[in-house]
């Protein structure tokens, strides 16, 4: 795979943002916190490291700017020192030789033309000291302003505060989306603005990760026990935010502000402090063979010890996230805890210590289903489970490696699965219960199935706005609209079910990794998309004539219109965004 490519994204809701994201700042509450989060010891390495550069700081910034300044005169020469040498070196000064010294060889005759004395040929190495040169090497009412607002011959000031809040506001109707990005070797999370109405999408600010990120997860949760110095104060106090949970190789689980900029250290960390030693693969044995073979380290209650693979989180538990990890483990979080934090809950035998790919909560708040989990493993079974007893969990096994799963925001007992062969799955699990197998495995098959892509379906998402509209995105670069209707649909007791491609595009991302529906009703058909080539699209489906076509009228049966045809198809790129293609293997 190239080491250049945006491997998930999710979307911030209109008006969870806060109007006016603030810069991150280090102060002392700040440091107090960071200290608890990173453990013993982290905190006096930190006071250690900033009083250093402190120290660095005043040096350089009084390096040759005061006594270098008294040695000049009027003329620009010094005060005297290049003149003793000067005399020195054509043989004037006879006052201070001793009777017992040799005697000198004749004086040569000055040259006025000879500036030899003066080191001419040496110039360009000698360091600078902030010395007044040149032109104004004589001029000693020079006064230099480090800030206009300071220069009284300025009268137009400038408020660089007022111009950051400009430049960093957000409108009421503009929308977050954050991917995960690598680069070679540089990972970061990106917060780009979506402008619906200006059909504008640019990169707002971005945040340094520590390893590569495989998923993401935004919340409205102040987690942590403690809240950050910089969060937001109106947030804060209401108990809600703006926070994006990463899932990366390291088995921590960071939560970050997604309200402020240029921040340094996350708002928690779920699983052990950075200043511990993690879990780390190991090689077998010391053989030439054993070497290449890895011990992965073993599963464990409190923490994941493996990347974490996919989270979950749900406004019917705002304190609770969901994760799935490689190192076999399903884990239930409490974000109330003091942060760094150990996991509240841990399912261990769900996929019998394979893989878990995927998790997700049921977001329905009806007859108990909240409490409902989606999860899917590398040993191909997809699982439907009570996070309350997981013991009476029901599942089905399917023909190839799992790579998406969802729960279907309309039917809350359905669900869909995509898998590497290119097919997308759609399962009622009320009938898993009642035709289980061997193993506790259902034998029934799915509602339908959709032969998608060419290759692995790695993406999928189903539209909260409009029902029977899916998004697949695979491997073969293509992202597709499909278009189902059935009875639920139509509303039309006995409707045939059929299955149409709306309408497809390739959006120049390379192999498409991700792709998520707009969560606000405003935009029902807008679709963020990423992939291989590292860059963000924004596609307004309903600028296509198919999508118009099938979707039109079914929106309007809920009192909503489809906004404008937009130029270009709808597809919105990111404003300096790189266009050159990259190969993967």
């Amino acid at each position: 795979m190239s080491g250049t490519l945006i491997s998930a994204l999710v979307w911030v809701p209109r008006g969870k943002s806060s109007a006016e994201p603030k810069r991150y700042n280090l102060d002392d509450s700040e440091l107090e916190r960071v200290g608890k989060l990173g453990g013993p010891g982290v905190l006096e390495k930190l006071r250690q490291e900033m009083e250093g550069m402190d120290v660095s700081e005043e040096e350089g910034d009084g390096e040759g700017a005061g006594e270098d300044w008294e040695d000049v005169d009027e003329d620009g020469s010094g005060s005297g020192s290049d003149d003793e040498e000067a005399e020195e070196a054509n043989g004037d000064d006879d006052d201070d030789v001793s009777m017992d010294a040799e005697p000198k060889e004749p004086t040569k005759p000055h040259d006025p033309s000879d500036l030899s004395a003066f080191k001419m040929d040496e110039y360009d190495n000698e360091e600078s000291k902030g010395v007044a040169m040149g032109a104004f090497a004589n001029v000693k009412g020079l006064s230099y302003y480090r800030d206009n607002n300071d220069d009284p011959y300025i009268t137009l000031k400038e408020d660089d505060d007022e111009a950051e809040r400009e430049e960093l506001s957000l409108l009421p109707t503009d929308n977050i989306i954050i991917t995960a990005r690598t680069t070679s070797d540089l990972s970061s999370l990106d917060f780009h603005v979506y402008a619906d109405s200006d059909e504008n999408l640019y990169a707002h600010h971005d945040l340094m990760l520590p390893t590569f990120p495989l998923c993401v997860e935004w919340l409205d949760f102040p987690s942590g026990g403690s809240s950050s110095s910089n969060a937001n104060d109106s947030s804060s106090s209401a108990g809600s935010g703006s926070y994006v949970a990463v899932g990366s190789f390291d088995p921590s689980i960071e939560i970050w502000d997604a309200d402020l900029v240029d921040g340094l250290y996350p708002q928690a960390i779920l699983g052990p402090s950075p200043s511990l030693e993690k879990p780390e693969a190991k090689p077998l044995g010391t053989g030439k063979k054993k070497r290449k073979q890895m011990v992965q380290p073993l599963a464990q209650d409190e923490y994941h010890t493996q990347p974490v693979l996919s989270l979950s989180w749900t406004k019917n538990h705002r304190n609770l996230l969901l994760s799935g990890s490689a190192d076999g483990t399903i884990k239930l979080w409490d974000l109330t805890r003091e942060s760094p934090m150990p996991s509240l809950k841990s399912w261990n035998k769900i996929h019998k210590g394979e893989k878990v790919q995927g998790v997700e909560w049921n977001k329905s708040s009806s007859n108990g289903l909240d409490k409902a989990v989606l999860s899917a493993g590398w040993d191909r079974i997809v699982k439907v489970w009570d996070s309350r007893s997981s013991d009476d969990s029901i599942g089905t096994q399917v023909v190839s490696d799992v790579e998406c799963i969802r729960w279907d925001p309309w039917e809350p007992t359905s669900f869909f699965v995509s898998l590497e062969n290119g097919l997308i799955l759609a399962y009622d699990s009320r009938t898993l219960s009642s035709s289980k197998g061997s193993n506790n495995l259902s034998t029934a098959q799915p509602k339908y199935t959709l032969s998608a892509h060419d290759g692995a379906a790695s993406a999928l998402d189903i539209n909260p706005h409009i029902r029977g509209c899916i998004a697949t995105g695979g491997m073969d670069r293509i992202v597709k609209i499909w278009n189902v209707l059935d009875e639920e649909t139509e509303g039309v007791q006995g409707r045939k079910r059929e299955i149409s491609l709306a309408t497809s595009r390739d959006l120049g991302l390379g192999k498409i990794f991700t792709a998520r529906w707009s969560p606000d009703a405003e935009t029902p058909l807008t679709l963020a998309a990423a992939g291989s080539k590292a860059t963000l699209q924004v596609w307004d489906v309903a600028s296509n004539a198919g999508a118009r076509k099938a979707f039109g009228d079914r929106l309007r049966k809920h009192g909503r219109e489809l906004g404008e045809i937009k130029k270009g198809g709808g597809v919105v790129v990111v404003e300096g965004g790189e266009d050159e293609d990259t190969d993967e293997e």
